[in-house]
């Protein structure tokens, strides 16, 4: 028993050291328009979704996560922080999409392949804490509030299904890029509250003396 134990910690430790002298080296490509080998994309992405589902799995998604309000609001966010990456309905391939590896996945078509793949619980996880080495960002430090996440993960679950049309009506019914759910605005006012009006600038004083200076010297009926 003990030299099978012994025989595993020493294959970890020379797994460990091959893989420092080769990265050492500078022999790893870490450009990002040379992939991945397929065993190490898979083991990568294996990787990914455990840490994923593991972290995914105590989130209570909410009742209402299926409603036209939450869908709307969630419009919005997506058409301003996400379309470059995932793109829309009929949307042609962008630049900085063509640049990421890896891609970004095409949240307009791609159908839903496993169980897990499109979960809401999975979407908010990911919208809200990104994923490092991916160019997906976590959007909770950007100030977006969970309420906010929640909604386009909503949008999210139903994009595949929208047309151009459906969609850009859903965008244009939306509040915009809001950072916080339940119709209140980034900024932490409410949609429906006006922001105090700003007091008029105090008009300048000017002296008798000095007026009369000024007009002694032909500039009097001047209006500027």
């Amino acid at each position: 028993m003990n030299k099978i134990f012994i025989g595993a910690l020493m294959t970890i430790v020379l797994g460990a050291g091959t893989a420092t002298i080769v990265a050492a080296s500078g022999l790893i490509d870490i450009g990002a328009d040379v992939p991945h080998s397929p065993l190490i994309y898979k083991a990568l992405e294996f990787g990914r979704e455990r840490s994923i589902a593991r972290r995914a799995a105590g989130l209570n998604v909410p009742e209402d996560l299926g409603s036209p309000e939450r869908v709307r609001r969630g419009a919005g966010n997506y058409e301003a922080m996400c379309i470059n990456c995932h793109l829309a309905p009929d949307m042609p391939d962008s630049e900085i999409r063509k640049g990421l590896y890896p891609t970004p996945r095409n949240l307009a078509t791609q159908a839903k392949t496993m169980e897990t793949s499109r979960s809401p619980a999975r979407d908010f996880w990911i919208i809200k804490h990104g994923i490092k080495s991916s160019g997906m960002p976590a959007w909770s430090k950007g100030g977006m509030d969970d309420e906010a996440i929640w909604d386009l993960a909503a949008f999210v679950q139903q994009l595949p299904g929208l047309s151009k049309a459906d969609y850009e009506q859903l965008v244009a019914a939306s509040d915009g890029h809001a950072h916080s759910g339940a119709g209140h605005h980034g900024d932490g006012h409410d949609e429906h509250e006006s922001p105090p009006a700003a007091s008029p600038p105090p008009k300048p004083v000017v002296s008798p003396t000095a007026a009369h200076r000024h007009d002694d010297h032909g500039h009097g009926a001047h209006k500027h």
